[in-house]
């Protein structure tokens, strides 16, 4: 006694140095406390209604929040709002305190208003609490169900005296194997409630320990990356790369496939899934892992937001976890406001990724344009700002200034919007569209100089000589290859010839092979003298194509002679028959010798 006595004596002096009514002794008493202590899911969320009224001799202006020393490393999230029975709830500013050596810790909250001398006032206090719910036992197998244990206190822990209090435990479920009976307390299904205790000293503290069956989703997010791109093009990029695992009890034993599916109880406090919800205007999401796309969400747009169901590649048992990637596109006009030179980009620090969510640690990083400057962050609660950063992407040339900053124990009340300052000269956005232009300039003029200018040091005599060789005998073969098909088509007139007996077809295709055999052997010709002027050795080969070549033109000009003395009846047809086959055996022979002089070209 004489211990709470004396911090109560040491806390009423904080008290009255913090307050701004002026010198003396001030004293609020707790009139009334309802408090809730809500442990449905896995955070411990603490609401105290509580009714205070000054005692002292001037106006209070604040008043101290206490929170137990077993509890503060636990504590995510703590908020006040004023009760008023004619007005909506408004929320009172909170700032933490030195202690000045008391147990736990201390934070001051600000009044909207001036608590008079003997007055009242309500005010109504929130705390968030993460991993304070403890799986005991430890290790459960797939069967069996999750059991935890809580530990808090009877008491609303306050440094100001407190007239009377209740408390409210709701449970998750209504198995409950012990509890602490303090006062008597009474249970119905998921409800224990305690109290009323009344007259309870400042800073008293009595273990609340409830030991009950809680399956709800245990997911934690270990680690999470926020990166959030902007660009003045219209669109800002946002994407999350999340660390997840599961908190619970640890699985013990195998895990079976099959009776996870068979049987609707087994693993019931695994996690199958669970729904992110995105901005409404969230467009092109995608949802992935190392190995690829997760095709196993599924995407709802509703009116207000955009629901994901994300379903891990496997059911997440107790210390399993998992790493995932998710992201989004967004229109800008929604988040970035302009005037002038100015922009303020107003968005969520972070997003809701599942009901209940705990992240033990974030990264956000705020890509902003090339060029911007004058940067400031507006945040509504307290971050650890870390030096900012370079980001170097397509068309950059002294990189985007990056933003960073990192928070610990973040719930589903730090769902709130971060204000970026910043100045933009707007010429610099034709900066990457004149870029892509230089770059094609210089390319297509550096094509035009290689292709139009010779940067050979000397030329090579022989080397051209050996071309203009070379041209000249493709065409002197292509040349010999058409003069050896006029023989083919006079082959044809001759047997079209035996056939009708018509002389004058005969003769028209006489005269249309010596015609165009006259062409062809004058290109030849001239084509052999070239290559004697070029001093090239292929001329004697042409040559002797040339005298091949008259051998098989008698040839065949012989076998259309004796194709007209048998249809003149002036030959037999055996002797006939036995000629035919001898010219073209020696037709045949000098075709092979001319096309190995060809080949020799």
């Amino acid at each position: 006694m004489a211990r709470r006595f004396l911090l109560g004596a040491l806390l009423c002096l904080l008290v009255a140095l913090c307050s701004a009514a002026g010198p003396g002794t001030d004293l609020l008493v707790n009139d009334e406390v309802k408090r809730t202590v809500d442990l449905s899911t896995h955070l411990a969320k603490i609401t105290a209604e509580i009714t205070l009224t000054n005692h002292g001799r001037y106006g209070v202006q604040s008043f101290i929040l206490a929170v137990e020393p077993d509890l503060v490393p636990h504590l995510a999230y703590v908020g006040a709002s004023a009760n008023d029975d004619e007005e909506e709830d408004s929320s009172l500013k909170i700032q933490e305190t030195k202690n000045n050596g008391l147990s736990g810790e201390l934070f001051q909250v600000t009044l909207p208003s001036t608590l008079p001398v003997g007055d009242q006032m309500k005010v109504k206090v929130e705390m968030t609490f993460s991993h304070v719910l403890k799986p005991f036992p430890s290790q459960i197998t797939q069967a069996e169900r999750q059991l935890v244990v809580f530990q808090g206190n009877h008491y609303f822990y306050s440094p100001y005296p407190t007239r009377s209090q209740t408390t409210r435990v709701r449970l998750a479920s209504k198995t409950v194997e012990s509890y602490t009976k303090l006062g008597n307390p009474s249970k119905t299904d998921e409800i224990i409630e305690y109290g009323p205790f009344n007259d309870v000293d400042p800073f008293s503290e009595d273990t609340m320990k409830i030991h009950f069956e809680n399956n709800t989703p245990f997911l934690t997010v270990s680690s999470i990356t926020r990166t959030i791109e902007v660009s003045h093009w219209g669109n800002i990029a946002v994407e999350e790369t999340v660390d997840l695992r599961h908190t619970g009890a640890v699985l013990k034993g195998p895990f079976s496939r099959y009776d996870y599916q068979r049987q609707s109880d087994s693993g019931i406090s695994s996690v199958k899934s669970f729904k992110t919800i995105l901005p409404a205007s969230a467009q092109d999401v995608y949802y992935r892992d190392e190995i690829g796309n997760i095709s196993t969400s599924h995407l709802q747009v509703l009116d207000d937001s955009v629901e994901v169901e994300v379903r891990p590649r496997f059911p997440l048992f107790g210390g399993w976890k998992t790493h995932y990637i998710i992201g989004y596109n967004l229109p800008s006009y929604e988040y970035l406001y302009t005037l002038g030179d100015q922009y303020a980009l107003k968005m969520r620090l972070v997003d809701h990724v599942y009901d209940d969510q705990v992240i033990d640690s974030m990264t956000v990083k705020i890509i902003l344009p090339e060029g911007a400057k004058n940067i400031q962050m507006d945040t509504p609660y307290k971050i650890d700002r870390m030096p900012n950063q370079l980001h170097y992407t397509y068309l950059d040339t002294f990189g985007r200034p990056v933003l960073v900053a990192t928070k610990n124990n973040l719930v589903e009340q730090h769902i709130q919007d971060v204000v970026v300052h910043y100045n933009f000269n707007k010429i610099l956005m034709l900066q990457e569209p004149l870029l892509v232009v230089g770059a094609f300039y210089i390319l297509f003029f550096t094509v035009i100089i290689y292709v139009r200018l010779d940067f050979a040091i000397t030329k090579d005599p022989a080397a051209e000589v050996r071309m203009k060789v070379a041209s000249i005998t493709e065409q002197v073969l292509t040349l010999v290859n058409k003069r050896l098909g006029l023989y083919r088509h006079m082959d044809e007139v001759v047997n079209r010839y035996k056939q009708s007996r018509d002389t004058g077809a005969l003769n028209s295709g006489r005269k249309t092979l010596e015609a165009d055999h006259r062409a062809l052997t004058n290109e030849i010709s001239s084509l052999q003298a070239r290559l004697k002027a070029e001093g090239s050795d292929l001329a004697d080969k042409v040559g002797e194509v040339q005298k091949l070549d008259g051998q098989v033109k008698e040839l065949v000009s012989r076998a259309s002679q004796e194709a007209e003395r048998l249809v003149a009846g002036k030959v037999k047809k055996e002797a006939y028959i036995e000629s035919d086959k001898t010219l073209a055996s020696k037709r045949q022979e000098l075709i092979s010798r001319i096309d190995s002089l060809l080949d020799a070209l």
